[in-house]
């Protein structure tokens, strides 16, 4: 290993001194004593006694704190200190005591990523089993029921055969899901991009949840009429997919009689940005940093009343950034929500903001 040395002399320099002056000090009552002091000797002798010892002090120490020091690298490269390098090995304790400051401070940033991540890893764990359990407990349950004799009544066995089937499904649905954002985080899930107008697809997810919508009340509507097409670049499927999970997510969390109305408006030259807002509940701001977590539900009752597998707006958002676009979420608790998220738009792309939209900002109905 080379010894790369940022080298400090002070200790050499201050303790060659305090040798040299001792030792010119004796020999010139020495030279005194017998007759012969001169200035020339005195001053050739004081030079090369400093020098001498200049010269082996700093060797020796330098050695010294080498072994020293090198033993200190060697065991931190044990620790895969990559901001300790072997070849940068310094005896300057300034430099020194920087790197390792450095060290320490990566590892306990280290250190408590891992516990960040631990802890995360243990939530997950604990909700996967939880929203997995639910559904395959209700299958066991009605298969029992049928084995301990009701399959002889054909009504009860048909009934409690379309139940299982339906929590069946809903394993299906939940495992599907994590397959899709397993893929999604590993890049396995490959995009197929093409151009297609984003207003024709709002309005057949409009026309497929219709009935959905219906139950409680609510108004699927464009801010404004299109009555021009508008072109966006980007995999139909998986936009089709982001567009379906927040309305119906709007759908879900929105008030009876309310609200949930799409726009779409130009952003920057080859951008346009497509909101869904809604006048529902509204999400509390302390809610919303880890709304795009899977299976991180507001609704913290166990009784997940509202269905789903919770992993509906954490694949939203693996898809937008698949797309390396951005996606974005403002909410009035109370009043409503508005989640929003940018597409490219296509080379043959229309205008697509009336005059009565310029300059209008963030608008709740």
């Amino acid at each position: 290993m080379p010894r790369d040395f940022k080298k400090s002399y002070k200790f050499a320099i201050k303790t060659s001194l305090f040798i040299t002056l001792i030792l010119t000090l004796f020999f010139g009552g020495f030279l005194h004593y017998h007759g012969l002091f001169e200035f020339y000797s005195l001053g050739i002798f004081l030079v090369f006694s400093y020098l001498v010892s200049f010269f082996i002090i700093q060797y020796r120490v330098e050695n010294f704190i080498y072994k020293r020091v090198k033993k200190i690298y060697d065991n931190v490269t044990l620790l895969d200190a990559t901001t300790l390098r072997p070849n940068q090995i310094t005896t300057d304790m300034a430099t020194l005591t920087r790197e390792v400051e450095k060290f320490a401070e990566d590892k306990k940033l280290e250190i408590e990523t891992l516990k960040i991540r631990e802890t995360y890893r243990k939530e997950f764990m604990g909700n996967v089993s939880h929203e997995l359990k639910t559904p395959l407990f209700t299958v066991q349950g009605y298969i029992l029921t049928l084995l301990d004799g009701a399959m002889k009544d054909k009504a009860v066995r048909k009934k409690y055969l379309q139940r299982a089937g339906k929590g069946v499904e809903r394993l299906i649905y939940i495992v599907k899901d994590l397959d899709m954002i397993t893929k999604l985080e590993t890049g396995d899930l490959h995009l197929h991009f093409e151009n297609f107008n984003i207003v024709e697809m709002v309005q057949n997810a409009f026309d497929l949840l219709e009935m959905k919508a219906a139950k409680k009340n609510i108004t699927l509507t464009f801010d404004i009429p299109y009555k021009e097409p508008v072109w966006v670049y980007a995999d139909k499927e998986r936009i089709q997919q982001v567009l379906s999970n927040l309305i119906v997510n709007s759908i879900k969390y929105g008030k009876k009689g309310g609200t949930t109305e799409i726009s779409i408006e130009n952003l920057i030259k080859n951008k346009v940005i497509v909101r869904v807002t809604d006048n529902g509940e509204g999400i509390e701001m302390a809610n919303i940093p880890r709304l795009f977590e899977r299976f991180y539900r507001v609704d913290k009752s166990g009784s997940r009343k509202e269905g789903g597998s919770g992993l509906g707006l954490s694949i939203v958002k693996h898809i937008i950034e698949a797309h390396n676009e951005k996606i974005y979420v403002e909410s009035d608790f109370g009043v409503g929500s508005e989640f929003s998220f940018t597409l490219e738009k296509s080379k043959n792309s229309t205008k697509i903001i009336a005059s009565e939209k310029t300059g209008q900002g963030r608008k709740k109905t």
